[in-house]
């Protein structure tokens, strides 16, 4: 896969992905990095897998970015999020953590908690935990593009 230009829906800017080989899939996929007013990430793992990541996942056939992180947050952890208050960071590769084969090309996107909001663990989430993004320390593995945004965080990008 190469780089393709960010569809007018997102302003964040492209970055290069990861190429494709003949042997890889390449998911759409939207991750929402929400860090609290403590600085704490968080990050949630989905039943029968090994890594964190961020609340997010694939984007269907005909929607918009920002319309798969809507639903996502929603379907994932019971928070209902405002699209135009969604902040788009920028669109990431990295090699998928659940799926052999697979690199995931994502529309990463900043999003605010409203005060006083718990986190559900809902559909087909395990877990969740609130890491420091400096040092990630969680129960299980970071996925790959999860190690990366923390770092971003951490730096303040």
């Amino acid at each position: 896969m190469t780089g393709h230009p960010t569809t007018a829906s997102s302003s964040a800017p492209e970055i290069p992905t990861t190429p494709a080989t003949p042997a890889t899939t390449t998911l759409h996929i939207v991750a929402a990095v929400i860090v609290r007013d403590d600085g704490r990430a968080l990050l949630v793992r989905k039943r029968g897998t090994t890594a964190f990541m961020q609340v997010g996942g694939k984007i269907e056939p005909g929607e918009e970015p920002v319309a798969a992180l809507v639903r996502e947050c929603a379907e994932e952890i019971g928070l209902v999020v405002d699209p135009t208050a969604a902040r788009p960071l920028a669109r990431r590769a990295a090699v998928a953590a659940n799926e052999p084969d697979h690199v995931v090309d994502a529309h990463v996107f900043e999003i605010g908690l409203p005060q006083g909001f718990v986190v559900e663990t809902r559909a087909e989430l395990e877990e969740h935990v609130w890491v420091d993004p400096a040092d990630p320390v969680a129960p299980h593995p970071l996925a790959p593009l999860s190690v990366d945004l923390m770092a971003d965080v951490a730096a303040g990008r």
